[in-house]
């Protein structure tokens, strides 16, 4: 079994989730008190914060670099960023280390591609729904993506931050995103991406008629089938 480098904090409460689907995932496909070998950097989600909030990617890549490259010396085989939008900087994180990086972007484009969905709404930060390094590994793999009208995107990005990343959960918050998804749907939208590992805490597939592809899920599955692999 390879060891699983993540990288966590972003926020720490979607981190938990990592954590728990891929040993759930390692038991179940080798039984028994099987769990997943894990190596975690977890790094303190207002430094990264305010480095988005100013516009320093730059500084945001040095900090993930700087915890990649510990997990290397630590003996991860590979590397997973624990969030959608600090996958930014994913090409200067993997450049720093000589193990692979697990996008969490193209194994999403593969399970949409494997469910047939060729035209999808997309939620997270206003980050990862508006610039081009999420959404065009989504569109190079030949799937269109919708994103929130107007006012949405800013709804969405306050509910990730404000709310969830302090682990606060509103109803009248998940209210909000069912109608925004609603909306997706009526523009023809076959599915939706929780793109921001926290909203999963919010909505389930349970709350909505299209197929849900959370992203936090999907990043931890894939990470537990490559430890296996």
């Amino acid at each position: 079994m390879k060891t699983i480098g993540l990288i966590g904090g972003m926020s720490w409460e979607s981190t938990v989730t990592y954590y728990k689907i891929i040993n759930e995932t390692v038991k179940e496909k080798l039984g028994g008190l099987h769990s997943a070998k894990i190596l975690m950097c977890s790094v303190d989600f207002d430094e990264i914060e305010r480095c988005q909030s100013a516009g320093e990617w730059s500084r945001s890549a040095e900090i993930l670099s700087d915890a990649a490259q510990r997990l290397e010396a630590a003996g991860a085989d590979f590397i997973v960023i624990c969030t959608n939008t600090m996958h930014k900087v994913a090409p200067e994180v993997q450049a720093s280390v000589s193990v692979p990086l697990l996008h969490i972007a193209t194994v999403t484009a593969r399970r949409l591609k494997e469910a047939g969905i060729s035209t999808v709404g997309l939620l997270g930060t206003s980050y990862t729904m508006t610039q081009a390094f999420y959404v065009d590994v989504l569109k190079d793999a030949g799937i269109d993506v919708l994103i929130p009208k107007g006012d949405d995107i800013q709804l969405v990005n306050g509910i990730i931050f404000d709310e969830l990343c302090v682990g606060t959960i509103r109803e009248v918050s998940k209210n909000h995103l069912l109608r925004i998804i609603a909306d997706l749907c009526r523009r023809g939208a076959q599915g939706v991406i929780l793109g921001c590992t926290e909203l999963g805490l919010l909505v389930s597939p349970v709350d909505v008629d299209l197929p849900v592809f959370d992203t936090a899920i999907i990043h931890a599955e894939e990470a537990a089938l490559e430890a296996l692999r």
